[in-house]
C-alpha cells in the first residue's frame, strides 16, 4: 500500500514535518512494508518557509532586520533547492506576534523589514520570491516595504515619510527612480487567501486594524490615510489597487507590492501544493493523511487539509483523505459534503488541558495513525 502523509504544522507545538513524522511512526507500527510518501505542507501562512525548504532540500538564512515598531529582529527565509527561488514570511520581520498585545499600533508599525528581506534573498540570487504575507501587525500598505526597496515617498516638503501608517495623511510624491532595479527581473508571488480590497467597508483597516490595536477612531484614519496612499500610487504608477482583491492583506501590503514590484496573487495551499510537487507524489495512493491545529468550516477556504484533498483526489480520487486535527471547531460537515475529505478525527488522547495537549501531540498523533492503521487493516482481511 501507499500512504502520502501531508500535514501542516500543529501551531504552538509541532512542525508540518515534526507531524508528518509522528504520523509515519504510527502508521509503520501496523504497516512496515508500505510505501510512504512525506510532504510537509503549509497554506502560506507560519510555516510555509520550513514546509518549502524541506520539500526541496533548499537552506534557510537568517537576517537581522528591523521589526514592525522599529526594533531590530532576526527573522528567517528560505532559499529552495533550485538555488533560484526565496521564499519568505512576512511575519518573521513585521508580525504581530512580533509586537506585545500592549504595543499594539498600527498608525505607527512598517513593513520595512519585510523590504529588507526580499533585499536579502536578492543578495542571494533569487529571481523568484514566494512571499506569504499573514499574521502581519501593519497597516501601512506596504509603504515601510517600498522604503527599504528604494522608493522615496516624501511629504510637501520633500522629506521622506516617518513609518508607519499614520504618516501616510503627509504623503505628497512618490520617486520610484531609486527602487532597486533587480526587482524589474523578479517574480513576486503573494501567497494569501485573503481576497479584501484595500480600502473601504471590506478593506485592510476596516477588517484588520481592530485586531492589530487599531481603535475604531484610528480605523476611520488608517481607511482614509490608505485611501490617500492609494490615489498618489495611481499618480506616480498608473496602477489603481485601491480595489483590487487581495490588496488588502496584510494590512494593505498586497497593494505596496502590486504597485511596487512584479507580484501576482495566488492562494497560498496552491503555491505549496505546487512546489511541493504533492500531486506527484500522490499518484498511486491509497490513504492520504493530513491535518493542522484546528479544524472547522473555515478549513474550505484555503486551509492545508483542504487544499491537499482537493489536489490529491485530482490525481487518486479513491484514495480517502483523512484529517487528524488537535481540535474539531463547528461547522465541519460542509467538508464532508464537499467530497474531498473523508474523515476527521481529533488527535488528544482524553481530556486534557490545552499545555498537556501541546506535550503529549507526538506521541497522541503517532497512536492515533496506529489507530486508524489497526482499523484499515481489520477492514481488509
Amino acid at each position: 500500500m501507499k500512504f502520502v502523509i501531508a500535514p501542516d504544522s500543529f501551531k504552538g507545538s509541532l512542525t508540518a514535518k515534526e507531524a508528518a513524522n509522528c504520523i509515519h511512526r504510527g502508521l509503520r507500527r501496523i504497516f512496515p512494508d508500505a510505501d510512504y510518501a512525506l510532504v510537509p505542507m503549509a497554506d502560506g501562512g507560519e510555516g510555509t518557509t520550513a514546509s518549502l525548504v524541506d520539500a526541496t532540500n533548499g537552506k534557510l538564512f537568517t537576517a537581522v532586520v528591523t521589526g514592525p515598531l522599529g526594533d531590530s529582529v532576526q527573522a528567517t527565509y528560505g532559499i529552495l533547492g533550485d538555488g533560484k527561488t526565496a521564499v519568505i514570511e512576512m511575519s518573521a520581520a513585521s508580525g504581530i506576534t512580533l509586537v506585545p498585545a500592549a504595543a499594539l499600533n498600527p498608525l505607527l508599525a512598517t513593513t520595512y523589514g519585510t523590504g529588507q528581506l526580499i533585499l536579502a534573498a536578492l543578495n542571494q540570487g533569487a529571481r523568484k520570491i514566494i512571499l506569504g504575507i499573514g499574521g502581519s501587525a501593519t497597516s501601512d500598505g506596504g509603504a515601510g516595504m517600498a522604503q527599504a526597496l528604494g522608493v522615496s515617498l516624501q511629504d510637501a516638503a520633500g522629506k521622506e515619510l516617518a513609518p508607519g501608517a499614520g504618516a501616510l495623511a503627509q504623503l505628497a510624491t512618490i520617486d520610484v527612480a531609486g527602487l532597486d532595479p533587480r526587482l524589474a527581473d523578479t517574480e513576486i508571488l503573494i501567497a494569501s487567501d485573503v481576497t479584501n480590497p484595500l480600502v473601504g467597508a471590506k478593506g485592510a483597516a476596516a477588517v484588520f486594524g481592530p485586531q492589530k490595536g487599531a481603535t475604531p477612531a484610528m480605523v476611520k484614519t488608517l481607511d482614509a490615510n490608505l485611501r490617500h496612499y492609494a490615489t498618489i500610487i495611481k499618480q506616480t504608477t498608473g496602477k489603481d489597487v485601491a480595489q483590487v482583491p487581495g490588496s488588502g492583506a496584510a494590512g494593505g501590503l498586497g497593494a505596496g507590492l502590486l504597485a511596487f514590484t512584479n507580484a501576482r496573487m495566488r492562494r497560498g495551499v496552491d503555491l505549496v501544493v505546487e512546489y511541493t510537487h504533492l500531486r506527484d507524489q500522490a499518484q498511486n495512493a491509497d490513504f492520504v493523511f493530513t491535518g493542522e491545529g484546528g479544524i472547522d468550516f473555515q478549513t474550505q477556504y484555503g486551509k492545508t487539509p483542504f487544499g491537499v484533498a482537493r489536489a490529491t483526489k485530482s490525481v487518486a480520487p479513491k484514495a480517502p483523505v483523512i484529517v487528524l486535527a488537535g481540535n474539531i471547531g463547528r461547522g465541519v460537515d460542509v467538508l464532508y459534503q464537499a467530497d474531498t475529505i473523508d474523515a476527521i478525527f481529533a488527535t488528544p488522547a482524553g481530556a486534557k488541558t490545552l499545555a498537556q495537549a501541546i506535550k503529549d501531540a507526538p506521541a497522541d498523533i503517532a497512536q492515533l495513525a496506529e489507530n486508524i492503521a489497526r482499523l484499515i487493516k481489520a477492514t481488509r482481511k
